[in-house]
């Protein structure tokens, strides 16, 4: 595991996008597993840029949706997919065949899963997983006490999770339930970034990294992937950083 911790926000943005861009110059077919909520959104907008800029190509990348609220779909403000078109789908001009998302409104919510699994294991998983961590540790929504050897699954919502979920909509929406890939898709990535920004999260980053590996704290994972980055903002590496 690398740890690296830069200026500011913006530094970290950009630091992230250049390596999507290098991963997509190296490897134009990647399979690349994204996130939403507000940490991404600085480095997808540069990358973004960086395909304007012609320094790298998105033709022939797929994107897969890291997780999304059941019950929401696209339409919906504050869904992971109305998100992720917004900020990175639509500004990439990507066809609709290059973009995976989970169907959170599907009648069966755990087949909705296992298509998802075949999909990803047919393309011989992830080359990059890019997440968040929360507050109380999750990644994607894989909440305290989920098995490290889950593949994509239906997540019940810790009450953390519920509440600070509610900042992406405009009301006060009911969230119970999540789809989510799993931690056993998170380990078998051929690579792992988590990025990091704000105070807030300095006691989540050195939790992660210093205290046990423990499935009662998902993003502790990081300490056991064979090829995992852990990039913060110097807000987020705490005091003394």
């Amino acid at each position: 595991m690398t740890f690296q911790i830069f200026s500011d926000y913006d530094a970290l943005s950009r630091h992230t996008a250049q390596h999507l861009a290098d991963l997509l110059n190296r490897k134009p077919d990647a399979l690349i597993c994204a996130a939403s909520g507000d940490t991404p959104v600085g480095a997808y907008r540069a990358l973004v840029q960086l395909v304007k800029e012609g320094q790298t190509r998105v033709d022939h990348c797929t994107f897969v949706g890291l997780d999304e609220w059941v019950g929401l779909g696209p339409e919906s403000e504050g869904s992971c997919a109305n998100y992720l078109q917004r900020e990175l789908f639509g500004p990439l001009n990507l066809r609709p065949d290059q973009y995976r998302l989970f169907d959170a409104k599907a009648a069966d919510l755990d087949a909705e899963c296992e298509q998802m699994n075949r999909f990803v294991d047919g393309r011989g998983g992830f080359d990059l997983i890019l997440v968040g961590v929360g507050l109380n540790g999750h990644i994607a929504l894989n909440e305290p006490g989920t098995p490290f050897n889950l593949k994509a699954h239906v997540s019940e919502l810790a009450e953390t999770t519920i509440t600070v979920g509610q900042k992406y909509f405009s009301t006060p929406t009911s969230l119970t339930l999540g789809v989510t890939t799993g931690l056993q898709q998170f380990l078998d990535a051929r690579e792992a970034i988590l990025i990091a920004s704000g105070s807030k999260k300095a006691p989540v980053i050195k939790t992660a990294l210093e205290g046990p590996v423990t499935e009662e704290f998902p993003a502790s994972i990081l300490q056991i992937h064979p090829n995992a980055y852990v990039w913060v903002d110097r807000e987020a590496a705490g005091e003394g950083a």
